[in-house]
């Protein structure tokens, strides 16, 4: 594998820092991260794909060392964000990976900026279905802010006893602690009120006490005319697999890989393995090249 630099850089858009790693030269791919997560999430497997593309691995508004504003965090909302920062840096198509609530903001990219979408690949993907694990759910609760300033204020006790809970699941071969883990993490990285109000914000608009809120499941079919890849890990404790059904039954042309023994982090759980299956996508498929009558008739069409 060639050693390729990974630059962290920032740009201001809308008055809001932005920051973002950026590493290879090629084709674009855009790198979306999940809820409370940030672009490392995504530095064992950017190295390999970016040895012929350009990768771009945004921090999220509210993520990471991004601005934290009281503004929109709604799915439609970080889909402008993307397309804003991408315009800035004069990207003008990509190939948009997207995990957990990164693969909503991917599938709705794809639907409000089709012509600047060649490729979507969902990972352990939001909005394909109202399931979601209850502690997520039950942050959207009155009072949430409150646990999670508790929360961080003992961050340094629970992150121990996290540490040994990993390691007695790992030594009963229980995977899905380690998934729990990570989702704690980062709960208890939320360090400042910002931090705190941004991911509550995010959360509230797309999930609610009964599930996810937010679905993209009555606009799949469109996705058709867009080359797709899906990964999901079979231990995925936070979104279900079965959610991968929604996508085989509604869009035939996409590639479903599943990672047996998985969670909801494959890219974390096999790196290798998920940059291979991305870099065997991306050289097996031709990039979407977007028609505006097609796309017309396909939305007239009586569903």
């Amino acid at each position: 594998m060639v050693d390729v630099e990974v630059v962290r850089e920032s740009r201001v858009v809308h008055g809001h820092r932005r920051a973002f790693l950026r590493a290879g030269s090629g084709p674009v791919i855009l790198l979306v991260h999940g809820i409370g997560n940030n672009a490392q999430t995504w530095s064992s497997v950017i190295g390999p794909l970016a040895e012929h593309h350009t990768v771009l691995a945004p921090d999220l508004l509210g993520h990471g060392d991004s601005d934290k504003p009281r503004g929109d965090y709604s799915i439609a909302g970080y889909a402008n964000g993307m397309r804003d920062l991408l315009s800035v840096l004069d990207v003008e198509q990509v190939t948009v990976v997207g995990h957990s609530l990164g693969g909503g903001i991917a599938l709705q990219f794809a639907y409000q900026f089709p012509e600047r979408c060649q490729r979507i690949v969902l990972v352990s993907s939001g909005g394909l279905g109202s399931e979601l694990s209850a502690t997520l759910r039950a942050a959207t609760l009155p009072g949430a802010e409150l646990v999670l300033t508790g929360l961080a204020q003992a961050s340094g006790v629970l992150r121990a006893g996290l540490r040994g809970v990993e390691g007695l699941g790992r030594l009963a071969g229980w995977r899905q602690a380690r998934d729990l883990a990570q989702a704690a993490e980062a709960l208890l990285a939320l360090r400042d009120i910002e931090a705190r109000r941004a991911f509550l914000r995010t959360l509230r608009s797309s999930v609610d006490t009964r599930g996810q809120t937010v679905s993209a499941l009555d606009r799949l079919y469109l996705a058709n005319a867009i080359p797709m890849l899906v990964v999901w890990g079979t231990r995925d404790p936070i979104v279900p697999i079965s959610h991968a059904d929604a996508v085989r039954a509604t869009v035939p042309t996409a590639r479903v890989e599943v990672f047996e023994g998985a969670g909801h982090w494959p890219h974390v759980d096999d790196p290798d393995r998920f940059s291979t299956v991305v870099t065997q996508f991306l050289r097996d498929t031709e990039p979407a090249a977007h028609d505006r009558d097609t796309w017309r008739a396909l939305l007239a069409e009586d569903r």
